[in-house]
């Protein structure tokens, strides 16, 4: 065969320019990556690390367990030379030459992706040993000029984490000799910054943070990326997407935020993932006996709204009483009475009740110890419950379902209605006082539910007793010379690094406002209804009356008017506006003030000192009750106003407002009038047939009666022209009802 020289020179010219093909790389096998890290104890920060590394499949080795750690703490001297001892016994055991080892802190780091990724970017490094990157030098900053220079990112030593080779690494550990507290930073960095021996171990920094993210000198530089069900820290300033994640020195608050998410705590798409995890379930438990003993610490520390609403809500909650032990603790003598009553009813239904009054002198840091040793010294007992008296707990099953959760600490959140005020805070500032998260807005609105692991908590939590034995066994752990109590708590409880949980997975309840509690009344709470406004409204208004104004049920509104004469007379209603509490209090309130009226014509307390039609009563502004009567008839009043009467639009404003006592001996009846008013409110606050006999109204003009008001009932009418009335003769007892005339 003749082959053309010219088709040669072609076939070799073709293949002359053509680029040459790149070899692919190979990657390292993941079956070749052991975890090395050092862990003398399972604390939340392990648990939260072993989590990640199960997730992505690592295999972990922990070094350490059950020792005692010697090798000091990132608050105060370097140290960590326990570490260094550990990691080159372990590399003694290893035989494998191709073994690759990471380690790695444990109780402040989180994995972010799997050891493939991780084993990728180290071969790309192309150095046998990769260590994290810092942007500070510590401990030494005499060694600053010693560090080589880096074309662009971070060009300092970090110890918490590092990757290499197992021979590489037993020579960088070999002429290891210190003592447990000393430096392991140090000691890695005078290996680092000998040329020698960086050149013969063959170590690089992962300085633009591609494997590891320190955090330490970094928080400006770190973002949470959410992406198809997980989460990531990303470098903003390198673009990067480290593998791990660590809080390193002061920034623990910082990587518990973060562990929060990373790498699918809590996602978008899913929301809360570990939420049912490790679950201690009751729902199977019949016998009370099962159920964990439970001290639930009580603390009154200033005039507080609602206390009898508190204990009323103690005694709902869902929980074998006979597995709860009280420690009550009451600074305010005010409170004495809430308490006596309570207990009169129910201590016996409790297996122990402790009570600290305001003459024993006992201050608000010292019950607060006392009652954490009331739970520690008794063997039974498995959880604290501390709850501030303000802690507003709506849901009954609040204990059982944190409980259920099994934490070592664990707070329902609690809101204060119309506000983003909670009881915990997403962040602290530099000098430990609030500061506010990204996500806080989202958790407060429930926009992202779950278990949160936060800086602070106060007002009400559970403690696992392991917990006050062991890690919080100080006994005093609220004193402070520089912070308040409850924020010195839980900077000890953060110190011993015991997470602190608050889960907004339910609605729990709310807390009160006390800053203008007031207490030279009989009724007090009574007076709540502009800082309170939910517990008034809960405590005060008849539980029927928001039917009033339900669409849906006006047509059953049409239906009583039928049969049950909710419309009695013409343009009369008659509807539910309070509870028996809220008449009751209001007739002990006048009573107690005692200044009721003669009964005469001559009345100083009215414009022009004259009234035509003069009824024995006391008015709403001779006990302080105005301010607060007004806001009653325009939150309650005017809407039903308007509602029962189309096209009137009332300003809820009163001339006059006041509670009439009828007696036969001292005034039985009203004489025929009309009211100053456009329409006139007029509510019953006790019961014929019960209280007194006789009573009632009468619309001289429709020839109406009303002979038999119900309490806690209100009567609505025109004032002027067309409802002229009679008040009728009580025969018995005494009759009180409270009068408004609207829009004078």
């Amino acid at each position: 065969t003749v082959t053309s020289w010219d088709g040669i020179v072609g076939l070799l010219l073709i293949t002359a320019v053509l680029p040459a093909h790149k070899p692919h790389m190979a990657y390292l096998n993941y079956t070749k990556l052991l975890v090395l890290t050092v862990a003398t104890k399972e604390t939340d920060g392990f648990k939260r690390f072993m989590r990640s590394a199960q997730h992505f499949n690592y295999t972990v080795k922990v070094l350490g367990r059950g020792e005692k750690w010697n090798g000091g703490d990132y608050m105060t001297a370097p140290g960590g030379g326990q570490k260094v001892r550990l990691l080159k016994s372990a590399l003694a055991d290893i035989k494998e030459k191709d073994k690759i080892i990471l380690f790695i802190d444990s109780y402040d780091v989180v994995f972010s992706s799997g050891p493939k990724e991780l084993l990728k970017k180290f071969q790309q490094a192309k150095h046998k040993v990769v260590f994290s990157a810092e942007t500070l030098i510590w401990p030494d900053r005499h060694l600053e000029d010693k560090h080589p220079h880096v074309r662009e990112g971070k060009r300092f030593l970090g110890a918490g984490g590092f990757i290499g080779y197992v021979p590489n690494l037993k020579e960088m550990v070999s002429d290891w000799s210190g003592e447990d507290d000393d430096s392991d930073q140090l000691f890695y960095t005078k290996v680092y910054i000998n040329p020698a021996k960086r050149k013969s171990i063959n170590i690089t920094l992962d300085s633009k943070c591609r494997l590891f993210q320190n955090l330490h000198g970094a928080l400006d530089e770190v973002v949470l990326k959410f992406e198809d069900g997980r989460v990531r820290a990303r470098n903003v300033l390198y673009d990067t997407l480290p593998v791990i994640v660590h809080g390193n020195g002061p920034t623990k608050l910082q990587i518990n935020y973060l562990g929060n998410y990373i790498p699918n705590v809590w996602t978008f798409e899913t929301g809360c993932t570990v939420c049912s995890e490790d679950l201690r379930s009751f729902s199977t438990l019949k016998s009370p006996p099962l159920f964990p003993v439970v001290v639930i610490g009580i603390f009154i520390q200033q005039p507080t709204p609602f206390v009898s609403a508190f204990f009323e809500r103690l005694v709902n909650l869902k929980y074998p009483k006979k597995r709860l032990n009280l420690f009550i603790y009451n600074q305010e003598p005010h409170h004495d009475k809430h308490i006596r009553s309570f207990l009169e009813s129910h201590e016996a239904d409790y297996k122990v009740v402790k009570l600290i009054g305001p003459d024993e002198g006992v201050d608000v840091i010292t019950s607060r110890n006392i009652g954490f040793d009331m739970c520690r010294d008794d063997i039974d007992c498995e959880y604290f419950f501390s709850v501030d008296v303000e802690v507003v707990l709506k849901n009954e099953d609040t204990l059982k379902i944190l409980t259920e959760l099994n934490k070592p600490f664990v707070a329902p959140m609690m809101t204060k209605p119309g506000r983003l005020w909670t009881n915990f805070w997403g962040a602290l500032s530099a000098d430990g006082y609030y500061a506010r998260s990204e996500d806080y807005v989202d958790i407060v609105q429930a926009r992202r539910v779950g278990i949160w692991n936060v800086p602070y908590v106060s007002q009400v939590y559970l403690l696992r007793a392991d917990v006050l034995r062991s890690e919080l066994k100080d006994s005093d752990l609220f004193n402070s010379a520089t912070l308040d109590p409850d924020m010195a708590f839980c900077s000890r409880v953060r110190d011993q690094g015991v997470f602190m949980f608050v889960t907004n997975m339910h609605s729990f309840g709310r807390v009160l406002n006390t800053e203008n509690y007031q207490t030279n009344h009989l009724h007090n709470d009574l007076w709540q209804i502009f800082e309170n406004p939910v517990d008034w409204e809960e405590r005060y208004i008849h539980e029927n009356y928001s039917q009033i104004l339900n669409g849906l049920v006006y047509i059953l509104l049409i239906f009583y008017i039928v049969y049950v004469f909710i419309q009695p007379c013409p343009d009369v209603y008659w509807f539910p506006i309070f509870t028996e509490r809220t008449c009751t209090h209001l007739v002990e309130e006048m009573e107690h003030f005692g200044q009721w009226s003669g009964g005469g014509n001559t009345d100083t307390r009215i414009q022009g000192g004259y009234e035509n039609v003069p009824t024995i009563d006391i008015h709403m502004n001779q006990v302080n009750f105005e301010k607060e009567w007004q806001k009653f008839l325009l939150d309650y009043i005017a809407p039903v106003t308007e509602k029962m009467f189309p096209g009137y639009f009332t300003r809820a404003l009163f001339d006059l407002a006041f509670v009439v006592r009828y007696r036969p001996d001292e005034q039985p009846s009203l004489r025929p009038h009309h009211d100053a008013s456009t329409f006139t409110i007029n509510i019953a606050l006790n019961q014929v047939g019960i209280d007194y006999q006789g009573g009632g109204c009468r619309f001289i003009r429709y020839n109406c009666s009303i002979r038999a008001p119900r309490k806690g009932w209100a009567l609505m009418h025109p004032g002027r022209l067309t409802h002229y009335h009679e008040g009728l003769p009580t025969t018995s007892g005494t009759r009180y009802i409270a009068v408004s005339f609207v829009d004078p």
